[in-house]
């Protein structure tokens, strides 16, 4: 099938330079939400309507499957879809979505493409308590003959609950011909793609409708109170799935998944984490509260202490990492790996049973298993031009305070005594230090501040 969505519109009441279709709702772009359930649906063409931010839509979701017409300047929801014309096949029938409707199902869609068909017009309705600024669904006798918008609308349509989501399905030769004939006239002066449903109804096309599973479903984003909700409601989705895979939330409403989070038997995570990109937790993973945890896939019986935070890592099994530590692109830690508070890693791999628990700084290092680095120990891995790797053996004990200053290799069972500032290799099995020798100066007084 074509499927066409409309993502042209300027989106005023976001108050954003931004265009609407491109702020991000759990940490992507609304229309890149539409495209990926559209894309559920193995659709032949799909073409984006862009015209409001210029080209930053086509720029920012370039991908082979897509193509982009643009609207220029945007008279309406007809006019948007006219501009799909030359690019849809005349033999399927057309899918219209919109780049501000995000949370639809793919299962919902579905039922509206079952039930019209290759040759009806078929409409996805809500019924709303409340249906003020929706079109109305007129019926004769259970039949749809019309969809009449709020300003045009009698006081007795505007009576009606069923309301039109803009979400149709339609023959594509058929709609082509009703879209050359809608009129602006009405009291937006706008082409308005609801007009071909009185078309199909004049040619003789049967209009049907399907309903989504939820009214949310359909809900779009005009401001950043709407996103606010819609952000909420899709969070919820996802800690309810969780909660039915087995994983135990200390607060469902209080977790934010921006992609995708694939947990294991026995995973457990407290309040205030935020999960990004492509994360996994084995069994039996423990993440404490207020961790951000982004691209990472985490070892069976990890436990994360509270207010960490990992990037592009990959942690072991039985590893204790945290509280305050962070992980940075390129760590790889190797099972039961401590890392401790305000620790941070980049670039580096810690083999087995290896430990820093203590403000630390391990980058652009290779460690070995069984080490001990103490607290305050600096690997200098940067001179203000190059970066250089150091590494350190097995069974290594570092002193706290110590800088290791690269390129430099720590021998396997060497002893760093604290304080040291290692400039050369230290041997395997010995104990390297250097230190000042320590004076006292007698006499010496301290300065005091003078008065102005």
């Amino acid at each position: 099938m074509n499927i066409v969505i409309l993502a042209a519109g300027m989106g005023k009441r976001m108050q954003s330079a931004l265009p609407k279709v491109l702020h991000p709702l759990a940490g992507k772009p609304l229309l890149s939400h539409v495209i990926d359930t559209a894309r559920q649906l193995s659709p032949s063409t799909l073409c984006v309507i862009y015209g409001h931010g210029g080209e930053q839509v086509p720029q920012l979701l370039q991908a082979k499957d897509l193509s982009f017409a643009k609207q220029e300047p945007q008279l309406g929801t007809g006019h948007a879809v006219m501009q799909a014309v030359p690019q849809l096949d005349d033999n399927a029938p057309t899918l219209i979505l919109y780049g501000d409707v995000p949370l639809t199902t793919a299962a919902s869609l579905q039922r509206l493409l079952d039930i019209a068909g290759s040759d009806k017009l078929g409409i996805l309705t809500v019924d709303l308590d409340n249906p003020t600024g929706y079109g109305r669904i007129v019926r004769e006798n259970g039949t749809i003959k019309r969809i009449v918008e709020q300003k045009d609308a009698s006081e007795q349509e505007r009576a009606i609950r069923e309301v039109n989501t803009g979400i149709i399905v339609a023959p594509t030769a058929k709609m082509k011909k009703w879209l050359a004939g809608l009129s602006n006239k009405n009291a937006q002066g706008e082409y308005y793609l609801t007009d071909i449903v009185a078309s199909a109804v004049a040619d003789g096309v049967e209009v049907v409708s399907a309903q989504p599973d939820k009214v949310w479903e359909t809900h779009g984003v005009n401001s950043k109170v709407q996103l606010a909700e819609l952000e909420r409601v899709h969070q919820h989705n996802i800690a309810n799935a969780l909660l039915e895979q087995g994983v135990t939330l200390a607060d469902p409403a209080r977790i934010d998944v921006r992609g995708t989070l694939t947990c294991g038997r026995d995973v457990s995570i407290d309040v205030g984490c935020v999960f990004e990109g492509n994360v996994t937790l084995a069994d039996g993973v423990r993440v404490d509260s207020y961790c951000v945890i982004h691209n990472t896939t985490v070892g069976a019986q990890t436990h994360i202490r509270p207010f960490s935070h990992f990037e592009n890592a990959v942690v072991g099994e039985a590893c204790i990492i945290g509280p305050y530590a962070r992980l940075r692109p390129g760590t790889v830690l190797a099972e039961d790996v401590h890392i401790g508070n305000f620790v941070e890693v980049k670039n580096s791999e810690i083999a087995a049973h290896s430990k820093a628990n203590h403000l630390t700084y391990i980058g652009d290092s290779t460690v070995g298993s069984r080490v001990n680095i103490g607290a305050g120990t600096i690997t200098c891995n940067y001179d203000g031009v190059n970066k250089s790797r150091t590494i350190i053996e097995d069974d290594v004990f570092v002193g706290s305070a110590t800088q290791l200053i690269a390129p430099i290799r720590v021998g396997k069972g060497s002893t760093i005594g604290a304080g040291t500032t290692l400039t050369k290799d230290a041997p395997a099995d010995k104990l390297t230090v250097s230190r000042a020798k320590q004076i006292t100066v007698e006499g010496w007084q301290r300065p005091v501040k003078i008065k102005k």
